[in-house]
């Protein structure tokens, strides 16, 4: 016989895991809980931890079964740790995207909008240095950058439906999937449009007349089109930066909302265009879808 020294973390009285036959029944000799267990009677149970001084001999399974739980309780408690890290770096890698993304997105529109602005000024002031005010040349150049800005949409439409959902699909297939990181092929787009927006304005700015005129009208269309277009596609639809109260605007929270339901492919991938989506829906008759997923974006909104 020795005197052992046994510890339990249970709800559960402690039993021996020795059998009365081979030795004898403990005889505990000091229990310092023993008064507490009589005056909770009827209370809400609790984890206790007791230590009890035993007669006892010394066996080798009852350590290692302790030793077994302790281990398994690191494991567990090692996953519920783990579990969270993951979350938090996932969480803390898309605010690094979206910071990534805003400062291009703030600094492309800061410095489109004010070559725009200072194109249009020297423009029509070198134009108007002889005294003569080109009427017909600035209506020609406002007029078709309105008629660019529109004309766009219906570009953008059916170049969606006939090349980026088709022969262009493995270029447009990264804005489909999640995105690993600030940017995706996809973006390349953007890029491509841009190059006969910046060619017309160029042209449109170096020489004087009603043609040039109307050049750099449809490059100014161009420029204002994609803008727009990367305020409420990539900023309201898929979050990619923080827009405001563009949010808050009731079309275009329907514009989000038809987009969205483009990426679900409920209605065969309609609406293909982005400002007229919801038109596109009425269409096919997706209205009630439309509701319904506007429904849901303001109460996203509002829980966030």
């Amino acid at each position: 016989m020795a005197a052992g020294l046994s510890a339990a973390i249970t709800p559960k009285a402690f039993r021996s895991f020795l059998s009365s036959h081979h030795t004898p029944k403990p005889t505990p000799v000091f229990d310092p809980l023993l008064q507490l267990r009589k005056s909770s009677y009827g209370a809400r149970r609790r984890t206790n931890f007791a230590v009890c001084f035993v007669l006892e001999e010394q066996k080798q399974s009852a350590p290692q079964i302790l030793n077994l739980v302790e281990e398994g309780s690191e494991d567990v408690r090692e996953n519920q740790i783990l579990i969270p890290a993951r979350v938090a770096e996932k969480l803390a890698r898309k605010r690094s995207e979206r910071f990534t993304y805003l400062v291009a997105a703030v600094m492309s529109s800061f410095g489109i909008t004010s070559m725009a602005v200072m194109a249009v000024y020297y423009r029509f002031s070198w134009q108007m240095e002889g005294g003569e005010v080109p009427l017909s040349e600035m209506f020609g150049t406002f007029a078709l950058s309105v008629g660019a800005a529109v004309g766009m949409e219906f570009w953008a439409r059916w170049a969606h439906r006939a090349l980026w959902h088709d022969s262009l699909w493995h270029m447009h297939e990264s804005h489909h999937r999640p995105r690993e990181g600030p940017f995706e092929l996809n973006d390349v787009f953007a890029i491509i449009n841009a190059v006969p927006a910046i060619a017309l304005l160029s042209y449109g700015f170096f020489n004087k007349g009603l043609v040039p005129g109307l050049c750099f009208g449809a490059g100014l269309g161009i420029t204002v089109f994609g803008m727009a277009y990367m305020f409420v596609h990539d900023g309201l639809v898929h979050k990619r930066f923080p827009v405001g109260p563009i949010a808050n605007v009731p079309y275009f929270r329907k514009v989000a909302a038809a987009h969205q339901l483009h990426h679900s492919e409920k209605f065969d991938g309609v609406p293909y265009g982005l400002f007229l989506g919801p038109k596109e829906l009425e269409e096919v008759g997706g209205l009630e879808e439309l509701e319904k997923e506007i429904n849901r974006r303001i109460k996203s909104s509002k829980s966030s």
